[in-house]
C-alpha cells in the first residue's frame, strides 16, 4: 500500500515531547503514529473482548510464578493491616 501524507494538529508540548520520544527510541514519528493507529484500530476490530494493557504490563506479564492458592485478596489485607496497624 502507498504512502499518504497525514496532517495533524497537536499540542505543542506534546510534539515536543513525541521529537524527543522519538530520537532516544530510533523510531520515527511517522512509525509511531503508524503502529498507534494499528493497534488502536486493528486489535478492537480482530477481537472487541481483549483487554488492552500499557507496554510495560505486557512486558513484565508473566515473570511472577504463584501457585494457584495463592489468595491475592488476604495477602493484600494482611499488608494493609500491617501498614495501619
Amino acid at each position: 500500500m502507498a504512502d499518504t501524507k497525514l496532517t495533524l494538529k497537536l499540542n505543542s508540548d506534546s510534539i515536543v515531547r513525541a521529537k524527543n520520544f522519538s530520537e532516544n527510541s530510533g523510531i520515527s514519528l511517522s512509525a509511531m503514529v503508524e503502529k498507534f493507529f494499528d493497534e488502536l484500530t486493528l486489535k478492537k476490530s480482530e477481537n472487541k473482548a481483549e483487554v488492552k494493557y500499557s507496554p510495560l504490563v505486557n512486558e513484565l506479564s508473566g515473570i511472577i510464578s504463584l501457585s494457584t492458592d495463592f489468595d491475592y485478596k488476604a495477602e493484600y489485607l494482611e499488608h494493609l493491616e500491617t501498614k495501619y496497624e
